[in-house]
């Protein structure tokens, strides 16, 4: 029998309205919507639900995270956390290098 950790494991989305419909409409289940004062609580039930493989969240979630809690994201595998841009505020985006190296512990070299 596979070890737990190998075995597929959902998909959940964290967001605000307009983020959480379009998941909805695409037939995700597990969507949750959040508002900027359940937000962090919505995130640490996921992050501590073992049936997660990955955790699509807002970025303005991470925004409202602590240091610690951004860490523990940024470093989880699984479930694996991406961070997506709201359709309005201001977001930060993730390079696909430092994407690659977070998630598969390989570094990019560039073009030549």
């Amino acid at each position: 029998m596979p070890e737990p950790s190998a075995l597929p494991g959902r998909t959940a989305v964290l967001g605000e309205r307009e983020l959480a419909i379009g998941f909805r409409l695409i037939g995700l289940k597990d969507v949750v919507e959040v508002t900027p004062e359940t937000s962090v609580l919505e995130f640490e039930k996921a992050m501590a639900n073992d049936q997660l493989s990955l955790v699509i969240a807002s970025q303005a979630i991470r925004s409202r995270l602590s240091e610690p809690q951004r860490a523990h994201a940024d470093a989880s595998l699984r479930p694996l956390v991406v961070f997506i841009p709201t359709p309005s505020g201001e977001y930060e985006v993730e390079s696909i290098s430092a994407l690659a190296k977070r998630v598969l512990g390989v570094t990019l070299a560039p073009a030549s």
